[in-house]
């Protein structure tokens, strides 16, 4: 850095007349005010006794920049897991339901068979169907509080099959 130094010339050179500050200068002729004569000085050397701060404290709003950025990326990318994730819960929960409904009707449909084959006709066809014959009238054990039984009715066993009546 330099500086600009004005140098005037004494008052002995000048000549008899003073000019004093705030008073209009004389003006006579050819004899004006001298200018004061202008020049460059250079300045004292500067010498830098500290060291060049880090990088990091030379700009200080770097870390926070960093810091900012890294939780935007971490929070885009943690939104994006969670959205896979939950996209995937859902695929997993549609297929679900879509089996829950099948086997409801497949409940549905043996549930009816059930009922439509529990009527005694169906059964009693069923049965004839697979060779079975008519039970006749049943007899009871009935067993006494002391531990002895008693029958009750009498048991007649049934029919053989003719082979003429079933399958």
């Amino acid at each position: 850095m330099t500086r600009a130094t004005a140098r005037v010339t004494p008052p002995s050179v000048r000549g008899s007349s003073t000019v004093r500050a705030g008073t209009p200068s004389p003006r006579t002729g050819s004899r004006a005010t001298p200018r004061p004569e202008l020049r460059l000085v250079p300045g004292p050397a500067t010498v830098r006794s500290r060291r060049r701060a880090p990088r990091a404290l030379r700009h200080p709003r770097a870390p926070f920049v960093l810091l900012v950025v890294a939780l935007l990326v971490g929070t885009t990318l943690g939104l994006l897991v969670l959205n896979t994730v939950i996209a995937v819960d859902s695929l997993k929960a549609t297929q679900l339901r879509a089996g829950n409904a099948a086997r409801a009707q497949e409940v549905q449909r043996l549930e009816q068979q059930v009922v439509s084959g529990g009527a005694p006709a169906e059964i009693a066809r069923a049965a004839v169907e697979a060779g079975m014959v008519p039970a006749g009238p049943a007899a009871y054990l009935v067993i006494d509080p002391d531990g002895g039984s008693v029958l009750r009715g009498t048991p007649i066993p049934a029919e053989a099959p003719t082979p003429g009546d079933g399958g």
